[in-house]
């Protein structure tokens, strides 16, 4: 079994109490190389976890998922004379898409003892290197490792990502995390049931009882919550790459929602999850060398010409702004159309290979598309999509801080 770095040597008990492993190799740095502060957040993070698998109950299936790996897409040849026409936007879904080797499966729980007895959580469960081989194991260590640092900043607990509450190991070798339940929605889900409801109501067509006025409130309180949604996965974001970390992993399902209601928009929470590929970007990890986790992001930043640590600190936080970009575009598009006329998938090959990144040229042309009908008001703030893209397609060595996209973002919600 893969044991994570000594950083963090917190101990996961079995049921018996005489049989004990761990998660985490323990482990001693040299005396020399030891941060009192970081020492202090760690005695925190071992203080707090629930680590005592008696502890907790398990509630009933939630469901599972896995990662998916884009191996090829064939784009279109587009340059400078290019005109888009409505029927290449027909042509999406022409990819090489793998499934993972990680499934990852979700249980609903409690506490049952101590402090935090009768809170809600929710399980996630790595299969282990029995089911899931080396990655698996990989992927859990650095999800705990990456969620243990970033709840022990001296800033405070983030409202805007996932709260780690513990976890244990079975004999199996599974890795469960206990997260608090905050939502069992996700963007995507958000995403899915709005375009159902654009699908039901033109499938009703005259019977519809919505005068202009209403359709327009609906629209109105649509694009309130998505720039309420964007604002806090950004917020999320903003606060691990001022702690030093990447997401790497920033997408509609990885955004967690405490209500899918337009109406109570004022009390949405988003809360970023997902961070088994959360990648260390201090400058004495991006000394120390690579991670295997984090292999394709310095393969790609050497590729753009990002050799020092300076560089792909830079490199890595604007492909994380990239990803909030992608984000940004599946919520501008996915919850104003009928279900089914796009992806994510689709809708990133569509930018990238179709347009090139160009976002004008896409909102034109999807405006023209009788199945990719977007409202004009969900592109009031699509110029900040355009700058997410911006930073990254410049390989800027001095990338956009995700807070200045915050503060635009808020702006834009009070307009």
């Amino acid at each position: 079994m893969l044991l994570a770095v000594p950083d963090c040597f917190t101990s996961f008990r079995h049921n018996k109490p005489t049989t004990t492993t761990f998660l985490f190799q323990r482990g001693r740095r040299p005396s020399n190389s030891v941060n009192p502060t970081r020492t202090r957040r760690l005695e925190l993070c071992k203080a707090t976890l629930i680590t005592n698998s008696d502890s907790f109950e398990v509630g009933r299936f939630v469901g599972s998922y896995g990662f998916m790996n884009i191996t090829s897409y064939s784009g279109f040849q587009s340059g400078a004379d290019t005109e888009y026409s409505p029927g290449d936007l027909g042509q999406l879904r022409v990819q090489d898409v793998g499934e993972g080797n990680v499934k990852i499966s979700l249980y609903e729980g409690r506490v049952s003892q101590g402090p935090l007895r009768g809170t809600s959580v929710l399980f996630k469960v790595y299969p282990g290197q029995r089911a899931g081989g080396l990655e698996a194991d990989m992927m859990a260590a650095n999800e705990l490792n990456a969620h243990t640092f970033l709840q022990s900043s001296s800033k405070g607990i983030c409202q805007n990502l996932l709260i780690l509450v513990g976890g244990f190991e079975t004999k199996t070798g599974e890795q469960w995390l206990a997260f608090r339940n905050n939502g069992k929605y996700s963007a995507a889900d958000y995403a899915k049931v709005m375009s159902e409801r654009v699908s039901k109501n033109r499938a009703l067509g005259e019977q519809m009882s919505w005068n202009q006025f209403e359709q327009e409130l609906t629209i109105k309180r649509r694009r309130y919550f998505v720039l309420r949604l964007l604002q806090g996965a950004i917020r999320g974001l903003a606060f691990m790459h001022d702690q030093d970390r990447l997401h790497q992993s920033l997408g509609p399902s990885s955004v967690v929602l405490n209500t899918i209601v337009e109406r109570d928009a004022a009390y949405l929470v988003p809360r970023l999850r997902d961070l088994a590929f959360s990648v260390d970007i201090g400058y004495s990890s991006l000394d120390e060398g690579r991670g295997t986790l984090s292999e394709g992001l310095w393969r790609r930043a050497s590729a753009a010409g990002a050799f020092t640590p300076m560089e792909k600190r830079a490199f890595g936080i604007a492909d994380d702004i990239y990803e909030a970009g992608l984000l940004f575009a599946y919520l501008a598009f996915v919850p104003f159309c009928e279900a089914g006329i796009v992806d994510s998938l689709s809708l990133q090959r569509l930018l990238e290979s179709t347009f090139k990144l160009d976002v004008e040229a896409t909102r034109e042309a999807t405006l023209e598309n009788q199945n990719l009908v977007v409202n004009r008001i969900s592109f009031g703030s699509l110029r900040l999509l355009a700058l997410c893209f911006n930073v990254f397609a410049s390989k800027s060595r001095s990338p956009l801080p995700p807070s200045s996209l915050s503060f635009s973002l808020s702006l834009q919600s009070n307009s």
